[in-house]
């Protein structure tokens, strides 16, 4: 059975030599294919003296406190608000925040004990709060158009517009002034997710102004395994930035207001790529560990950009990464990588051994696909020696779905490719734009469903509300980074992607789309709904 709203896996397949310029490079479509660009999207250069790396110290976000713990759940309140951050050393850098930081607090919860977040709007725009990867009801889940508007802005209505060039009215939006409540019943396994702005046509740019934090999910069973944990288990939210010459942050929106006209300037259409690296905030920063195992909870928070991250010694040395989680928590078994890559938005959860390492010695974390300043993300500088009682298991987990081929009840063929709109230049999904109020794929819920995903550029695919499995990469087997439960998937130029999955958790309206920011407000998202 085929999806009406899909295209054959023949015509899939072919879709590249029909593509018009690829924006971020003056290349033709199938001339970008068949070189395999390792990048989709255009640098941005900053215009101030940029730090040396290694100099400032990884902050580790906050964790925040709940207001209160009645009736077997948690209640935290965070206001949204402009403020000024330092990030790179002795410059003021204003930024939209969740609470005055950026990242955002982190917030840690138990599986299976529900979370209310009330977010106030104090900012000068409309806002959506998406918790990624959460198994979340979907009059919580963030829909971009369920919009929190700032107080006394009622100005702002169901009508919006992006890359398509026209705009649209959804029926069932949402609008709620001031304040509003967002409940994750958190019934899932336990995983690193992440919390960040999804509003309708200024995901990208509200993203990068900094409206994006974490939350870790735990239970009794993943404690009970003796990871590195405490001070030796990290959050690492990567992300790249540009800085203007004031010291503000860099961005080529069409409307710097971010209120009216959607989009950015032209060189830019395939995504907007930074010159700074951050983690955690701080620009290539460096942190004193132990000689001892330490877990990575590692996100990629990056707009568009791309990284193959290795971790090498002085000496020339690559150390192990041991994967033990991916996007939708832990593996069966540990995945042993030297090299892993990692797309906009997806997790991996790895250990990395500092036992080996002189102290005193310096772990560089590179990214192969970067060039220049953007080469390097991190470092850290093993300090004393320490006892370490921490462990991998060989086994991590045993509650993985086992949904095999011959459960799907049917296949259903995405194409993720750049095409023509009404206002130029869009990315499409199956040949359309994002049209709120277009219901583009309906299932029912607990059916299980293939997926083929193919693509003309670099397009990390997200799904909403479920989890899948990585089938096949153009035919083969999947990567070892594949393994485990993932929300998020890496497309390649020209590769065509098979993924399953049960629809399973709640009715209602959900999303798939890239996670390439700056195209999925061009338009690459599609409805989601399950009945």
């Amino acid at each position: 059975m085929r999806d009406s709203r899909g295209v054959t896996r023949r015509r899939a397949l072919g879709i590249g030599g029909a593509l018009g310029l690829m924006a971020a490079t003056g290349l033709t479509s199938a001339a970008a294919l068949a070189r395999r660009p390792s990048i989709t999207g255009a640098r941005l250069r900053s215009a101030l003296p940029l730090p040396l790396p290694f100099q400032v110290p990884l902050p580790v976000p906050a964790v925040l406190k709940p207001v209160g713990t009645s009736g077997g759940a948690d209640r935290y309140e965070i206001t949204q608000r402009e403020t000024s951050v330092e990030i790179l050393p002795g410059v003021t850098t204003p930024m939209w925040t969740y609470d005055g930081s950026f990242p955002g607090p982190t917030i840690e919860s138990r599986r299976g004990r529900p979370v209310t977040v009330s977010h106030r709007n104090e900012l000068p725009v409309p806002t959506v709060v998406h918790l990624h990867g959460g198994r979340t009801p979907a009059a919580s889940d963030g829909y971009p158009t369920d919009l929190l508007l700032p107080a006394g802005r009622q100005e702002h209505s169901t009508h919006m517009g992006h890359g398509s060039g026209h705009g649209m009215h959804d029926p069932r939006a949402v609008l709620s002034e001031l304040t509003r409540d967002y409940t994750f019943p958190l019934d899932q396994r336990p995983a690193l997710l992440w919390y960040h702005d999804h509003r309708m046509d200024f995901t990208a740019p509200a993203i990068w102004r900094g409206l994006a934090g974490l939350h870790i999910v735990r239970d009794d069973a993943e404690d009970a395994l003796a990871l590195p944990a405490g001070p030796r288990e990290l959050p690492l939210m990567i992300a790249d930035r540009a800085f203007a010459a004031d010291g503000g942050l860099a961005y080529p929106a069409l409307d710097p207001t971010l209120r009216v006209r959607p989009g950015v300037r032209e060189p830019y259409l395939a995504g907007v790529l930074g010159d700074v690296i951050l983690v955690n905030g701080a620009p290539w920063p460096v942190h004193e560990v132990d000689a001892a195992r330490h877990r990575l909870r590692i996100l990629n928070a990056s707009n568009a950009r791309h990284y193959e991250l290795e971790a090498v010694t002085d000496d020339g040395r690559r150390l192990d990464l041991v994967q033990i989680g991916a996007d939708q928590g832990l593996l069966a078994a540990p995945v042993v990588h030297t090299l892993l890559p990692i797309a906009p938005a997806e997790r991996y959860d790895v250990v990395v051994d500092f036992s080996g390492v002189p102290i005193g010695g310096l772990v560089r974390v590179v990214n192969r696909l970067g060039s220049g300043r953007t080469r390097d993300v991190m470092a850290f500088r093993v300090a004393r020696k320490a006892a370490d009682d921490s462990r991998i298991p060989r086994a991590l987990s045993a509650d993985l779905p086992a949904w095999r081929r011959s459960d799907a009840v049917r296949v259903r063929d995405f194409a993720f490719r750049a095409g023509q709109t009404r206002a130029g230049h869009g990315w499409l999904i199956g040949g359309l734009p994002f049209d709120p109020a277009r219901t583009d794929v309906t299932t029912r819920l607990g059916d299980v469903e293939v997926w083929r995903l193919v693509a003309d550029v670099h397009h990390p695919v997200h799904l909403h509300l479920v989890g899948f499995r990585v089938l096949s990469r153009s035919g083969r087997p999947p990567l070892p980074h594949d393994a485990g439960l993932k929300d998020t998937v890496s497309l390649r130029p020209g590769e065509a992607v098979e993924i399953i999955t049960r629809f399973d958790g709640y009715r209602g309206r959900y999303l798939f789309h890239c996670h390439n920011a700056e195209h999925e407000d061009m338009g690459m998202m599609a409805n989601l709904e399950i009945v």
